[in-house]
């Protein structure tokens, strides 16, 4: 990684960064009887979107959201009707924000950082979640991986964030609650920082780079960002 610049644009994850996906719980504790088949079946849809990049195939996030739910029903010798993928799409879309997020976002805004948003999901015409729960008047600009037809950490999602802005890598920091996302921009010459929540955590390998930043929730994260690099 290029240290000669100062991130100043600080880009965002959506799902489980912002948004709270153990929402989800009640649906796969219905389904499966388990409500931990959700991190199941949120490391198989990370998987499977990763492999339609690697594949040079493309489908929606949500399309592969639903096929997995039906993958994993088969597995685990269960029904899952289209009332319950419907239900499923409309939860992902009803995504309640982590209580730490709103404060924490204006507080990196006060501190002259600008922010900006990159999601695996695509735009959905029954609304965005940012805008539904507000959270859009906090950000410069909200990309999705869709035009690219490629999910992070493919190359091109990062480095067609920094172009559209104007800005080399080396001025942006993503911010991830997984490792895979942090991962990816790092190899395109960005910092990093970890947001681990209750369900993830930093690759500790020999050869892989190691987020700037690791932390239980945004606004620690925040705290070490404006400490280390606010003007």
């Amino acid at each position: 990684m290029s240290y000669d610049q100062t991130p100043k644009v600080l880009v965002f994850d959506v799902n489980e960064t912002l948004l709270d996906i153990d929402s989800l719980e009640p649906l796969f504790s219905r389904l499966f009887g388990n409500k931990h088949v959700l991190r199941e079946w949120f490391a198989q849809l990370v998987l499977y979107s990763q492999a339609i990049t690697l594949s040079r195939l493309y489908a929606t996030y949500s399309q592969i959201a639903a096929g997995v739910l039906r993958m994993l029903a088969e597995i685990h010798n269960v029904a899952v009707g289209d009332s319950d993928v419907e239900e499923l799409k409309s939860r992902i879309r009803d995504l309640p924000v982590h209580s730490e997020v709103p404060a924490t976002l204006q507080r990196l805004r006060e501190a002259d950082f600008r922010l900006v948003t990159l999601t695996n999901s695509a735009p959905d015409p029954q609304g965005n979640p940012l805008e539904r729960t507000g959270l859009n008047r906090y950000f410069e600009r909200m990309f999705s991986v869709h035009n690219l037809r490629k999910f992070k950490p493919a190359p091109e999602a990062y480095r067609s964030v920094a172009e559209s802005l104007g800005v080399e890598p080396a001025a942006i920091c993503m911010i991830a609650a997984h490792t895979w996302d942090t991962l990816g921009a790092q190899a395109m010459g960005c910092s990093a920082a970890l947001v681990t929540r209750s369900a993830n955590a930093s690759l500790p390998v020999e050869g892989v780079p190691q987020p700037e930043m690791v932390a239980a929730d945004l606004a620690l994260v925040a705290d070490e960002i404006i400490k280390r690099w606010r003007s």
